[in-house]
């Protein structure tokens, strides 16, 4: 079982950003959409502190986020790479099935990827997400290279939201149309 505390906090910044994000979109009436809690089972705990310092994962978790955006269900998971090249294996097996079966019922799935060293952020369809999965299972490239994405997904920071991924969702809805 993997350990809660030697993940690190990997994405925190990106989360929380997403967090203010999504409690500005609920705020205008825009969209309702939540963190996901990853159930855990505490191991060790600082009395003193009143924190967690050791825990396990209770279970594999899906996505990080769910909700609805005017009545259209949406999942996704965020992700940051610090290079130009982003791998494969900061995906999880489940969390693929888990969208696709999303995606079956109507809904739409994607990661937000943020490149830290680029200061951009990439709305990954699922589709895309799809493409690039299959060409490792089938043996091929276990990365994404940042010169394969579509330069229509990359977006930066908005005016008055911290990472505007509802033009991204708006954009992957006129394309399926």
């Amino acid at each position: 079982m993997p350990s809660w505390n030697s993940r690190g906090l990997r994405g925190s910044v990106l989360e929380e950003l997403i967090n203010l994000t999504n409690d500005k979109y609920r705020e205008k009436k825009l969209a309702l959409v939540q963190k996901v809690p990853t159930p855990i089972t505490p191991i060790e705990i600082d009395k003193e502190k009143r924190h967690i310092t050791l825990a396990y994962f209770e279970q594999k978790s899906t996505v990080d986020y769910i909700g609805a955006v005017q009545g259209i269900p949406i999942c996704f998971d965020a992700k940051e790479c610090a290079e130009d090249t982003f791998a494969l294996q900061n995906v999880h097996e489940h969390q693929v099935t888990f969208m696709r079966d999303f995606e079956a019922q109507d809904g739409i799935a994607f990661l937000i990827i943020s490149y830290k060293k680029r200061d951009c952020y990439y709305y990954m369809r699922f589709c895309e997400l799809e493409r690039f999965w299959q060409r490792a299972v089938q043996g091929g490239r276990k990365s994404i290279a940042f010169s394969e994405l579509s330069s229509n997904y990359f977006f930066e920071t908005g005016h008055n939201t911290y990472v505007p991924y509802l033009d991204m969702i708006n954009q992957d809805l006129q394309e399926r149309a």
